[in-house]
């Protein structure tokens, strides 16, 4: 059903190589290898706890970000297909240092958009070990992407440093390289940029947006002492009585997408460096 629409000729081609019990994170996933016994070729699948963050998460993903995603819920269980890359941490340590400077200030540039995206969407945590990078190989240079891999902290936590990647200690290397390549003017640049894409993903997803923050709106994502923190740190930043005014999680989405239509060209450099 996940890659197939529910056509069931393949399967009994595909063998379940393994069964990894993963004993990090809170919903202590399992990671499923899937080989086609005919060419070998394989691939992964999670099976995690269905939280409403986590579903909230994977939709906004799909629809705001540059990354398309699969993935199924069935009651409490939800089912997440692999999302290929280095992970953030790994990268940092073993792959970043031996960046050229041009490559450097490609990495830059898309920690910058993806810095600006996970704020614009309320996506929290995003640690080096929850997004991974992803080469490119083009003709002539490699190009790098960066892209969430865990969801679980969408609209939860009441700390909007939180939702903000470059205040967690593990990506400060990313932010010194951002400092040494990038001027206050391509920062800037650069998330007018985001906002500009984000902006149009939001007109372009037409009713479905819509009718997923409706139904957000009814849902409780987090505690409200979490929620009524949020709201006023993100007052405090914007100056935007819509948040300050928001009754629940769904209401604070509804203003920051709201927020990002109405000023995507009103960028401060001081939350960034």
């Amino acid at each position: 059903m996940l890659h197939s629409d529910g056509n069931s000729s393949s399967i009994p081609d595909l063998s379940i190589d393994a069964i990894d019990y993963c004993t990090f994170g809170n919903s202590k996933p399992f990671r499923i290898k899937i080989r086609n016994i005919l060419n070998d070729n394989f691939t992964y699948f999670y099976v995690k706890k269905a939280d409403a963050s986590r579903v909230y998460g994977l939709e906004f993903e799909h629809m705001l970000s540059p990354h398309n995603i699969n993935f199924l819920t069935n009651n409490t269980t939800l089912i997440e297909e692999h999302i290929a890359g280095i992970p953030g941490d790994v990268f940092i340590k073993e792959f970043l240092p031996k960046c050229t400077a041009a490559e450097k200030a490609q990495i830059a540039k898309e920690y910058v958009k993806f810095i600006e995206r996970c704020m614009i969407r309320l996506l929290g945590d995003m640690r080096a070990y929850n997004y991974v990078v992803i080469p490119i190989h083009d003709f002539d240079h490699v190009i790098y992407k960066i892209r969430a891999i865990d969801f679980d902290q969408q609209c939860f936590e009441g700390r909007f440093s939180v939702y903000r990647p470059q205040f967690f200690k593990e990506n400060f290397p990313l932010m010194t390289v951002i400092r040494e390549k990038l001027s206050h003017d391509s920062i800037s640049q650069y998330k007018i940029e985001e906002r500009s894409t984000v902006s149009r993903r939001l007109i372009n997803s037409g009713n479905r947006i819509e009718y997923l923050i409706e139904i957000m709106k009814g849902d409780v994502l987090s505690l409200e002492e979490n929620l009524e923190r949020l709201k006023n740190e993100i007052y405090i930043f914007t100056k935007d009585a819509a948040f300050k005014e928001s009754k629940s999680m769904g209401d604070l989405m509804q203003a920051a997408f709201d927020y990002t239509r109405r000023n995507y060209e009103n960028v401060s450099l001081s939350d960034l460096l």
